[in-house]
């Protein structure tokens, strides 16, 4: 056992051992085993939430999922940034010779096996993508998807001795200040808030003694979070929307709308002259998105065809459209299932896989045809004063 992986705390007489691990180490799996013997805690934490728990006692329950219904409740990027990471997790395993997430199916076994309390102190990853899906502009929005699609590059420069440094911390900390700089609202959300809901949990889980198995990037945040007191509730959701924001969606379609009516009422031709503008930006925009993709030529016209009039509703997408039109003429297959890890191992994969195509298509299909509706905009206003 390396002293070095763990943290000894004595808050408010509970003894807290806090174990650094790299999910991809066979060697924390083994130090699991060993703390969790030596310590004998009334209780053990491990860095997941439900979903993920079920994930690892079936992992094979997510390829039952309806895509058409992932789709249906804007959960494409949710699904695609969680495949690719967990796949690039899985990589690395393999590379190791270990698995994804030994440290923590040791720890579940130790639990049963002992009768030891077993809690999953981690906040739903749902609401985790969620949140750093909402709080991000397009722009920021279409960094993130490429850095996920390059991981594979990311992955390529680890050496196997590379893994092992992740638990020192001088390694994991330098990742983690790139990743402050280039997405500072991403590193808030997946380590500062987690490392709150985290700390609130490995403290009033229950018994004198707690054991918590956690990745090494939680346990400084962790230490510092521990004694202070956490708003759970307020991290634990997707920040709702007061009626007033609700109502500001609402602006942008009104106002466009008001435009072209204000367009016609001024002059026949120039009215035409609009919504003509508009639907060849706003439709060749989203197109444009869903043929990147490369999107069945149907895809591409559904996308094509509904963008415009997605614009004047909030509740609508292109890439919804263009994602369910795809669905249907390209139904993922079982073979798509069973290879998608593999699969998003590259855009090229990507691309080839059906399930992670589709959640693409949606993704991209939308971005771009948000870029529409700014350029249609602006030449909509331009035509107006001219």
């Amino acid at each position: 056992m390396n002293e070095d992986h763990i943290t000894r705390l004595n808050i408010d007489g509970k003894e807290i051992i806090l174990l650094e691990t790299a999910h991809v180490s066979a060697e924390s799996a083994e130090e699991v085993r060993q703390l969790v013997e030596e310590e004998a805690p009334n209780s053990i934490c491990i860095e997941l939430d439900e979903a993920r728990y079920q994930s690892m006692n079936n992992p094979k329950k997510w390829e039952d999922t309806d895509i058409v219904e992932i789709i249906k409740k804007k959960q494409a990027f949710l699904l695609l940034a969680n495949l690719i990471l967990a796949a690039y997790q899985k990589r690395m395993a393999q590379k190791m010779g270990s698995e994804v997430g030994k440290e923590m199916s040791t720890a579940i076994a130790l639990a049963k096996e002992k009768d030891i309390k077993l809690v999953l102190a981690d906040r739903s990853v749902q609401t985790t993508f969620k949140r750093i899906w909402a709080k991000h502009s397009l722009k920021e929005k279409a960094k993130i998807i490429a850095a996920l699609l390059s991981t594979d590059e990311a992955e390529d420069s680890l050496e196997a001795e590379d893994i092992e440094k992740l638990k020192s911390g001088d390694m994991l900390d330098e990742a983690l200040k790139e990743i402050s700089k280039e997405f500072p609202i991403v590193y808030e959300v997946l380590v500062e808030e987690r490392n709150k809901i985290l700390a609130y949990n490995i403290r009033n889980a229950p018994g004198p003694k707690v054991v918590a198995v956690l990745g090494a990037a939680h346990v400084p945040g962790i230490k510092e979070e521990i004694t202070k007191v956490q708003d759970v509730s307020a991290l634990s959701k997707v920040p709702e929307k007061s009626a007033k924001d609700k109502w500001k969606k609402w602006i942008l379609p009104a106002v466009l709308l008001l435009i072209l009516i204000f367009s016609f009422v001024k002059n026949l031709s120039t009215g035409l002259a609009q919504i003509k503008s508009w639907f060849l930006l706003k439709g060749i925009c989203a197109a444009i998105g869903s043929a990147l993709c490369l999107a069945h030529p149907l895809s591409i016209i559904a996308a094509f065809l509904t963008a415009p009039f997605t614009a004047f509703s909030p509740l609508l997408a292109a890439g919804f459209f263009a994602g369910i039109t795809e669905a249907q003429i390209r139904k993922p297959k079982v073979s798509d299932f069973n290879s998608v890890y593999e699969d998003v191992s590259s855009l090229k994969g990507v691309l080839k896989n059906r399930v992670t195509k589709i959640l693409l298509i949606v993704i991209v299909t939308n971005l771009f045809s948000s870029i529409g509706t700014l350029l249609g905009g602006i030449d909509i206003i331009k035509r107006l004063f001219s």
